[in-house]
């Protein structure tokens, strides 16, 4: 399966989402749960993005109906969405993202991802990619399930929810091997599995594990670490 090498987008800014795709990365992450883009000024991010081959996925906050079809139909790729504890979560999902007879989005036309009416879309409609959230100890129990779901691209673990979820409610099972079930589960039904890694030096075993959504930091995280590397630097002047 195709490994796909990316990053989060949290600044908000349309340069530093620029910036990533003349880097290479093949997928960004532009993040309205956590980042400091609002959905207003989503467009210009995703402008950033124009004729670049890297592919734009937003992280929505919540899987509402609405907000997906917006980020969708304003032209990205595909959708995050963040704690999907369920297949039944998984199938409201898709059902949000995809046209009919898959889900019920509603259709136009005119909109900027088939590009206000001047890029009509031939035959069938266009499938979105859809990664789902596994960040419970629930959603470790039933990721067999939302793996299965028909539209779902990848299972997406978010670490620091699951490590937190798995401490609060003082689960038995140690978070590698709910890593592994994930990664299994996601395996079993030829789905992708993601995760993202803080360092670097990660990368190789998450491949060998099987992961195939790298997201590579984020990039308010590697402004952080700049800039502490070099006010250290310049403090030891």
């Amino acid at each position: 399966m195709k490994k796909h090498i990316g990053a989060f987008i949290s600044i908000g800014s349309p340069a530093v989402t620029e910036l990533a795709a003349e880097c290479g990365f093949d997928w960004v992450l532009i993040d309205l749960e956590h980042g400091c883009e609002s959905e207003a000024a989503l467009p210009n991010q995703l402008r950033a993005l124009r004729g670049s081959p890297t592919l734009a996925i937003v992280r929505v906050s919540a899987p509402h109906p609405d907000l997906i079809a917006r980020v969708l139909d304003w032209g990205a790729h595909g959708i995050m969405v963040p704690h999907v504890n369920t297949a039944a979560e998984a199938r409201h999902c898709v059902d949000a993202a995809t046209y009919p007879p898959h889900g019920h989005r509603g259709v136009s036309r005119t909109v900027r991802a088939y590009g206000y009416g001047m890029r009509l879309p031939e035959g069938e409609m266009p499938k979105p990619i859809i990664l789902a959230q596994i960040e419970t100890a629930e959603a470790v129990e039933n990721a067999a399930d939302i793996a299965a779901v028909e539209g779902i691209t990848a299972l997406f673990i978010g670490p620091a929810d699951l490590s937190f979820d798995l401490k609060a409610r003082n689960s038995p099972r140690p978070y590698d091997d709910c890593v592994n079930s994930i990664v299994a589960a996601a395996r079993d039904h030829n789905k992708g599995c993601g995760i993202l890694v803080r360092h670097a030096d990660d990368k190789e075993k998450l491949k060998a594990l099987g992961f195939t959504w790298l997201a590579m930091d984020s990039d308010l995280s590697l402004v952080r670490e700049g800039f502490k590397r070099n006010l250290e630097a310049a403090r030891a002047w």
